[in-house]
């Protein structure tokens, strides 16, 4: 079969035809491989492949088929990782020149548990320096570019994934998402990303070198093209890990329902402290009535606060409060010294925000937390009502690279003015902040066949729900290739 017939088959179907013999492991693999070769240089989406290795593990998931054994659920099946997982003898720079000679010695849990499902890892995709950008590109391997757009961002940080994805480079992905890694990318990109619940999908082995400490604002999840592929990865990638797998189980709730008739669905278009472009408004609304037509219960504007604002900037004191430790001695007293100097006049409210989040004392941090453990509770009350949230996942669909300017000078035109490049941080933070369940999915194209997208948001491990609900807008807006890739 010609690689084109396979690369927008969903990782479940490719499975399935591994299963019955009606195609190799390792043709399956030469038949990706031959695709990255046609299409990534201009992409630049997979930034390390490792054909030899992934050659013999193909090769190896096919004998053990032959003699009857059964690796597990993704036996045979190629994938490619996003660059900060960590992979043992792989390049893990996170895109930092200061990295780029950092080769971990041993594979993150999840990435063990990939290839102990069968899977056959081929190589990584690209991200922006430190995972920090909705822009995919660093000094280390160059600039990732949109497949619906070649002067458009993919999103970041998981930007070669989504781009890798779209492009049919590869059917399965592992990304990462904090202010929107995953559900950024699935959005500029018309695919889809789970946002799993903090806790759900262990971390251990995935910092950069050096760090210990754990960060539950931070969690891996996987993406696709489809939300049944999203749901058979995180089967393999959810569990307790290290010492807690010695005491702990994880049992997920099944989902509330399985059908879009029925569903209590809260339908959020806007924020006063995030304003979202007017056309993908629409397409939002739009796709509100399209649930209600087929039996869910709609609100809109429901959520359980009004003050975005306070909601906001206690997630960017949390946020990047968390990256305080990593800051270089002299960036830290630069930051202390900005909030403690009378007058000061930051550029910009976000960067006002960051630095005082960089020098906070440890009450405001107490403080902070605090105010999120209220802010969960009161989302735990708001899901007894609501069985799921449909937001946006930024303010605006794919955007222009913009190379030239650090994100913190950045704007993005937004309902014909200029708005801030980092407000698309709010809603991120709508599902990380509470520590909430989110699943991207696609909702079709804006009038520049622009891919949009929004995000699924439930209550607080109940992970099934927030794919069960994806799974039903996705049969209303299935995934669809980017011109001239399919």
């Amino acid at each position: 079969m010609a690689d084109e017939n396979l690369a927008y088959l969903p990782a479940w179907a490719l499975i399935e035809r591994l299963q019955r013999g009606t195609i190799t492991a390792r043709a399956l693999l030469e038949a990706q491989l031959a695709r990255v070769a046609r299409y990534n240089p201009e992409i630049n989406a997979v930034i390390h492949l490792d054909a030899d290795r992934a050659r013999r593990a193909a090769d190896a998931a096919d004998a053990a088929r032959a003699a009857g054994a059964l690796l597990g659920p993704l036996h045979g099946l190629p994938m490619t990782v996003k660059e900060t997982n960590s992979v043992g003898g792989w390049p893990s720079t996170w895109g930092d020149p200061a990295l780029r000679d950092h080769v971990p010695a041993r594979s993150a849990e999840v990435v063990r548990r990939l290839k102990a499902a069968g899977a056959v890892l081929f190589g990584k995709t690209n991200v922006p320096i430190g995972a920090l950008d909705w822009q995919s590109y660093n000094a280390i391997h160059g600039t990732t570019r949109n497949p619906w757009d070649m002067a458009r961002s993919p999103g970041g940080s998981s930007g070669g994934s989504a781009a890798a994805l779209a492009a049919g480079l590869t059917p399965l992905e592992l990304g990462g998402d904090a202010g929107g890694s995953i559900r950024i990318p699935a959005h500029f990109c018309g695919v889809v990303g789970h946002k799993p619940t903090p806790g759900v999908v262990p971390s251990e082995g995935n910092g950069r070198p050096g760090d210990i400490l754990e960060n539950d604002l931070s969690v891996a999840g996987p993406m696709a093209r489809s939300v049944r592929d999203l749901a058979l990865a995180l089967d393999v990638l959810a569990g307790p890990a290290g010492g807690r797998a010695r005491a702990w189980r994880l049992a997920l709730p099944p989902p509330r329902a399985t059908q879009l008739s029925g569903l209590r669905i809260a339908v959020v278009t806007d924020s006063p402290v995030a304003e979202v472009d007017r056309g993908y408004q629409d397409a939002i609304l739009a796709l509100g009535r399209r649930l209600e037509g087929a039996g869910a219960r709609v609100t809109l504007g429901a959520l359980p606060f009004a003050d975005h604002a306070t909601h906001h900037a206690t997630y960017l004191r949390l946020l990047r409060g968390s990256a305080a430790a990593r800051l270089t001695e002299a960036s830290f007293a630069t930051a202390v010294a900005a909030t403690e100097r009378p007058g000061a006049n930051p550029p910009s409210a976000y960067v006002a925000q960051t630095q005082a989040a960089y020098a906070q004392r440890h009450r405001d941090w107490l403080l902070a937390q605090e105010a999120r453990a209220r802010l969960q509770a009161d989302w735990a009350a708001f899901f007894e009502e609501f069985d799921v949230v449909v937001a946006p996942c930024s303010t605006v669909p794919a955007f222009p690279l913009d190379e030239a300017r650090p994100r913190e000078e950045r704007v993005l035109r937004v309902n014909g003015r200029d708005a801030d490049y980092n407000d698309q941080l709010f809603w991120a933070g709508l599902a990380t902040l509470p520590a909430l369940p989110a699943t991207a999915v696609p909702i079709g194209l804006d009038g520049h066949g622009l891919p949009l997208g929004v995000q699924v948001i439930g209550a607080a491990w109940e992970d099934r729900s927030t794919l069960a609900a994806a799974a039903g807008i996705e049969t209303l807006t299935p995934f669809r290739p980017p011109p001239g890739f399919a």
